[in-house]
């Protein structure tokens, strides 16, 4: 039965499994290649398991992985075009990679749907993607975006399980330490979901059929797990939804979630 296995989650790096232990994909590969083979080990996956990484966009939070992992495990890679384009600019891949571009179409390979949407951020062409595994499961990652378009929300809407974005507390982040022009950039519509605004998205989401939410990349700097958390259960709980009856709810750290979802 497929799993979902969050591995690493934050500006130190992102990666999700998603598959079972014998055949599935990553979303994302922003940490070295030997930290996510660790990770999967840890989890009893063997990284040949692995079938193709999905890149979100060309960030190294999400992409530094990329090139090593590919080149030495034949792995195919697939992005939107812009992401391909500017992750061959950065060395991200080179001409040892297999890698293609993945339209808005999607896909159905690895046992799996794989349809990509358009997120809002500060990259060339960045991809959320919504996965659905031959159990008819959807599962949707939906993070590194500055506000959540009707594009983003009908995606997500009927999902069983979403990976969303809480990366920072407003509060923090507006008198933290970072320069003025960096708090303007991730509060902007091309930058990083409040806890907030996540909230806001989670109620709706829930109300739509989500049963499972994973709270993901959150600032190490601007956030902290019980702030993100809190603020989704207030929302909640403000809406008469009770948590483990209307939903389940985690939260990504940066070593990723120990427990699977499902």
């Amino acid at each position: 039965m497929p799993r979902l296995y969050p591995l690493f989650s934050g500006s130190t790096g992102n990666s999700y499994y998603i598959g079972s232990a014998e055949r599935g994909i990553l979303i994302d590969a922003g940490r070295s290649a030997k930290q996510i083979e660790n990770a999967l080990k840890e989890r009893e996956i063997d990284l040949r398991s692995v079938q193709a990484i999905f890149v979100t966009h060309e960030h190294t939070d999400h992409a530094q992985g990329v090139r090593v992992l590919a080149a030495r495990y034949n792995i195919k890679v697939y992005s939107s075009m812009g992401t391909m384009n500017a992750m061959n600019e950065k060395g991200l891949i080179n001409d040892k990679v297999d890698v293609s571009p993945i339209t808005l179409d999607g896909m159905e390979k690895y046992d799996m749907k794989i349809k990509p949407f358009n997120i809002s951020h500060d990259c060339a062409e960045g991809y959320g993607y919504i996965v659905e595994t031959n159990d008819g499961r959807k599962t949707a990652f939906a993070t590194d975006t500055g506000v959540i378009t009707n594009e983003i929300m009908d995606s997500l809407k009927g999902c069983d399980t979403v990976v969303l974005e809480s990366n920072h507390d407003i509060g923090m982040l507006e008198n933290g330490p970072y320069p003025y022009i960096l708090k303007k950039r991730i509060m902007s519509e091309y930058g990083h979901l409040s806890n907030d605004n996540c909230a806001k998205t989670a109620v709706e989401l829930i109300r739509n059929g989500t049963t499972r939410l994973i709270l993901a990349h959150l600032s190490r700097e601007n956030n902290m797990p019980v702030l993100a958390e809190q603020t989704s259960v207030c929302a909640f709980e403000e809406n008469k939804m009770k948590r483990n009856i209307d939903y389940m709810l985690s939260v990504a750290g940066e070593n990723g979630c120990k427990t699977i979802i499902y």
